[in-house]
């Protein structure tokens, strides 16, 4: 349960950095591009935890 509450916190923070940055560098900046595929890597990465918590 812990990992899945610090997964959905660095979810919340990286979906905040990414916001802000596509606001002020714009959507098709390089570094809003790299941090929404960080967020897809978390985002990946918790999908798994709470699949083989399931299964």
């Amino acid at each position: 349960m812990n990992t899945q509450k610090n997964l959905q916190q660095a979810i919340n923070k990286k979906r905040q950095e990414m916001i802000g940055l596509a606001f002020n560098k714009g959507f098709t900046s390089k570094d809003t591009v790299k941090c929404s595929q960080e967020l897809d890597q978390l985002l990946n990465l918790y999908s798994n935890v709470k699949l083989h918590k399931i299964a």
